[in-house]
C-alpha cells in the first residue's frame, strides 16, 4: 500500500464484468486496480509483479478456479488479502473459500460501494461475508465428500467411463467404482450424474 492507495488485482474471466468492476473501483479515491487477469493460473505472477495489497478473485475461471488461486496466494503471499466474488451463491463455495484463506466472500451483484468497503475492511484485518450466504452455508452443512471423491466426480462430469477415468487418474477401475459408489451413497442419489449435479449445486466441486 503506497501513499494511502490500496493496490488491487482483479481476476475475472468475463472481460465486460472485469472492466466494469475495475471502472467502479477506480472511482474510489483510495483504491487503484493495478492489474487485471482473465485466468486463475495467471493470478500469482500478477500479484507478485504488481505488489498488490488485495486480490479480487472470481470463482469460475479457466486455468484454475478462484478458490484454487486463493489457496496458492495464501500459501505464497500470506500477507495479501483475498476477496472471493461469485455469481453463484453456493454455500459450499463459501466454506471452500474460507478454507483456502479468503478474507471476504461476496456475490457479484452486491453494490460497488459494498465491494469497495470490503476491500478496505479486509486490509484493516476484518473478515467480510455475505450474510445470506453465511446463513445458507450453516444450514447446508459440511461437504461430506473427500478430496479424492470430489476429484473423481469432477472428472466423471463429462460422461467418461470407469476405464477412461482409471486411465486419466492412474487408478484401477475397481478403485474408481468404489469412490463413485461411496460418493453416490453420501449424496443419497441414484447415479453418478445426479451426484455431479447435486455436488455442483452445493458448491462442493
Amino acid at each position: 500500500m503506497s501513499g494511502g492507495t490500496i493496490k488491487v488485482l482483479l481476476a475475472e474471466d468475463q472481460s465486460m464484468v472485469r472492466e466494469a468492476l475495475a471502472a467502479l473501483l477506480g472511482l474510489e479515491d483510495d483504491i487503484e486496480v493495478v492489474a487485471q487477469v482473465a485466468r486463475g493460473d495467471e493470478v500469482l505472477a500478477a500479484a507478485r509483479a504488481h505488489d498488490v495489497d488485495v486480490a479480487l478473485l472470481d470463482i469460475e475461471m479457466p486455468g484454475a478456479t478462484g478458490i484454487e488461486a486463493a489457496a496458492q496466494l495464501h500459501k505464497e503471499l500470506p500477507q495479501l488479502k483475498l476477496v472471493v466474488i461469485t455469481t453463484f451463491g453456493r454455500p459450499g463455495y463459501l466454506r471452500s473459500a474460507m478454507e483456502a484463506g479468503a478474507d471476504a466472500f461476496l456475490v457479484k451483484d452486491a453494490p460497488a460501494s459494498q465491494l469497495a468497503e470490503a476491500v478496505r475492511k479486509v486490509l484493516a484485518g476484518e473478515r467480510v461475508i455475505d450474510p445470506t450466504l453465511a446463513a445458507a452455508a450453516l444450514a447446508g452443512g459440511a461437504n461430506p465428500l473427500t478430496d479424492r471423491e470430489r476429484e473423481i466426480l469432477r472428472a466423471a462430469a463429462d460422461g467418461s467411463t470407469n476405464a477412461e477415468l482409471a486411465t486419466a487418474l492412474h487408478l484401477s477401475q475397481g478403485t474408481i467404482r468404489n469412490y463413485l459408489s461411496t460418493a453416490i451413497q453420501k449424496l443419497a442419489v441414484r447415479n453418478r450424474a445426479e451426484a455431479v449435479r447435486i455436488a455442483r449445486e452445493k458448491g462442493w466441486l
